[in-house]
């Protein structure tokens, strides 16, 4: 299990997909690339003598199925499906941030071209084998610049425990520079919240009291006098967490009226 911090300040902890889950995941993606490639060699060398081209078409026809097999397949499938290739999917593995969010086509790309390296330089993976054991989250090079690592996804997620903010200090909150304060802080924050029903009276004052100097001293504002601690903090925590989710689109009222 590995612990990961995302940007609304939730840690989750994820099981992380080893060597040999991984490398069996790569052996049926293999096999499903070796039955495109070929499909699509025969298919292009097929047109290619009906054209009547020369060598050097074929040659260049090569280097486009080699392309489209090694690099198009994972980078493809890993886009449409957030993360899974046909081979992850069915061992269970799905490739996520570093913070645990989805990816998208950037890490897909990153991904598919560092595969050259981690894979195919030697023929055997053998670089990206040595790497994953020497990474403490089994990342291969592709994973360390793509800032990506595999996990296992079919064990079930807790839901992230949203802030609800005190109304009388949403103005201040949102006026705040929240750019000091760190993941770890946040986390510290949460947890407070979290736990703080389950607080002693003087557990609840002495922790708060100290996590409003903290997280005042980072933001560069004074401490609020004549409010609890939970509520500072809590007014802080749900105003990163608001500035994270980006605001609904606004109904396009004109069109509806002429639908109408």
């Amino acid at each position: 299990m590995a612990l990961f911090t995302t940007g609304e300040a939730v840690a989750v902890e994820l099981p992380i997909a080893r060597i040999p889950t991984r490398a069996a995941a790569f052996l049926l993606d293999l096999m499903i690339q070796l039955i495109f490639g070929t499909a699509v060699f025969f298919l292009c060398l097929w047109a290619l003598f009906l054209w009547d081209a020369d060598s050097a078409w074929i040659s260049t026809m090569l280097v486009v199925v080699l392309t489209l097999t090694l690099i198009g397949y994972p980078v493809l499938s890993e886009t449409l499906s957030r993360g899974r290739s046909l081979g992850k999917m069915a061992l269970g593995l799905r490739v996520v941030r570093a913070d645990g969010g989805p990816t998208d086509f950037r890490h897909a790309v990153t991904r598919g071209l560092a595969g050259i390296v981690d894979f195919w330089i030697l023929g055997t993976g053998l670089i990206a084998v040595v790497v994953s054991l020497c990474s403490p989250n089994a990342r291969r090079i592709g994973d360390a610049l793509a800032g990506t690592v595999v996990v296992h996804d079919r064990s079930r997620l807790p839901f992230a425990a949203l802030v609800l903010p005190p109304p009388w200090l949403q103005g201040w909150a949102r006026q705040l520079d929240l750019t000091g304060l760190s993941d770890e802080l946040a986390v510290a924050v949460r947890q407070y919240l979290t736990r703080f029903r389950t607080l002693t009276p003087v557990a609840q004052d002495q922790l708060g009291r100290a996590l409003v100097v903290t997280v005042c001293a980072r933001l560069h504002t004074p401490p609020l006098n004549g409010y609890p601690p939970v509520q500072i903090l809590g007014a802080v925590l749900a105003e990163r967490q608001r500035r994270s989710f980006p605001p609904p689109p606004k109904p396009d009222t004109k069109a509806f009226q002429r639908a109408a």
